[in-house]
């Protein structure tokens, strides 16, 4: 059971939790990684603004 991710694994862990619910270990995986990471959370803030981006678009409407 390792809980220890790479820069590289949580980035797919981030891209691979847009898809799918992530299973108990690898969410206690990336949670561990974001709280030491100083890169990683900046790229899970930018999937956020890209996802509330991508979900306004889909919902406009030009009234």
């Amino acid at each position: 059971m390792m809980l220890k991710r790479t820069c590289k694994e949580a980035a797919a862990l981030l891209i691979a939790r847009e898809d799918r619910p992530l299973p108990a270990l690898e969410r206690v995986a990336l949670r561990l990684h974001l709280a030491i990471c100083g890169a990683c959370p900046r790229f899970e803030r930018q999937l956020l603004t890209m996802r509330n981006a991508l979900d306004r678009w889909r919902h406009y409407t030009d009234e």
